[in-house]
């Protein structure tokens, strides 16, 4: 007796790897880990003094007109790389029209906004300085702000050399793009995707079979499980218009396509435990209510509130370790830096 039952716990024991292993190579047929280094773009070498500079300038609000909004602004570090509201906050106090989503490891999507309307960080860097509601300043009055202060000109030369005229727009976007391809977390996910059997427990293992077997994986695949393409939000059953707000029709604004209407890009769920609310609109406050919107809208399928919590537990696999950083000490002004346009301020 004491044989059979040593026999049938080693056999137990030996099929739990076995069962594991054979979890990984599917996953692993839909998902990459996180790469281990640094992301390099081909047309924006990333440096340690673009990293350095693109930190300050991700932190200094003035590069908004009011002197108010940063990068930081919407996308903290501490809080899962977004700023945890429905949406955001801008110049004056206006409330913007989609949910930030987060800056972590989005060096690694497609393309930047739920629209994808940026191809890429560069590109997105530009648009909230510029945006009326976020930091409504100008290319010139940013440039202006930069070459103001010496020890901005001495980090740009230091980011840029050899050209004759480093303080550029341009080169501000670079320095920002290769600020946040640092931003890579890497997570329990990603080790049990390098082969450690025990990176998630039970139940993530179920609530990864789950997301697999139910189709998730058809939007939200790749190193980001998501992020990498574009599909319609509601293509079984449109959400009410609290979730899936009329008015915002998504990559039609970009594209002009009647086929575009209410297509997004698929939200990455890296970190996504810790970037609620959800969705665009950020109507949903709750992960398991996501999974369970999700199932409906573009599944199909009823998701229990069993099978609900299983995917939410893997969801949290996806939650990963920031890298390490400190605090910029930014370039003080000087007398030649533009002031905040008063008539901008909040009254």
């Amino acid at each position: 007796m004491k044989d059979l039952l040593t026999t049938g716990l080693l056999t137990t024991a030996m099929s739990l790897p076995a069962a594991a292993q054979d979890l990984r190579q599917i996953a692993l047929d839909y998902f990459e880990p996180l790469p281990s280094t640094i992301p390099q773009m081909e047309d924006n070498r990333v440096t340690p003094e673009k990293i350095e500079l693109g930190k300050a300038l991700f932190f200094d609000p003035r590069l908004s007109a009011s002197g108010v909004f940063s990068c930081y602004s919407c996308h903290n570090l501490t809080t899962g790389g977004d700023d945890n509201l429905e949406t955001s906050i801008g110049h004056g106090w206006q409330k913007g029209p989609r949910n930030a989503p987060t800056v972590l490891n989005a060096v690694l999507n497609i393309a930047q906004f739920w629209d994808g309307r940026a191809e890429d960080l560069k590109a997105q860097a530009k648009g909230p300085v510029q945006a009326g509601v976020e930091m409504a300043n100008t290319p010139e009055n940013v440039v202006a702000t930069l070459n103001s202060m010496q020890q901005y000109r001495d980090w740009f030369a230091e980011a840029f050399p050899g050209e004759a005229d480093a303080v550029t727009f341009d080169n501000m976007a670079r320095a920002i793009e290769a600020f946040e391809a640092t931003l890579i977390t890497p997570a329990p996910f990603d080790a049990f995707l390098n082969g450690d059997d025990m990176a998630l427990d039970d139940t993530q293992k179920e609530g990864l079979q789950l997301f697999v077997d139910k189709g998730c994986v058809s939007c939200h695949s790749g190193v980001n499980l998501g992020g990498n393409g574009y599909y319609p939000f509601g293509l079984v059953e449109k959400p009410g218009a609290d979730i899936l707000p009329e008015g915002d029709k998504g990559r039609y604004a970009v594209t002009e396509t009647a086929i575009d209407e209410y297509v997004f890009r698929a939200a990455p769920l890296r970190n996504i435990a810790v970037t609620a609310p959800y969705f665009h609109s950020g109507q949903v406050w709750d992960l398991k209510t996501a999974v369970q919107v999700m199932g409906v809208a573009q599944l199909g399928q009823e998701v229990s509130d069993e099978e609900a919590d299983k995917i939410v537990a893997f969801m949290h696999s996806l939650t990963g370790e920031m890298p390490e950083i400190t605090t910029p000490v930014l370039p003080a002004e000087t007398a030649s830096t533009p002031r905040p346009t008063a008539e901008l301020l909040p009254q």
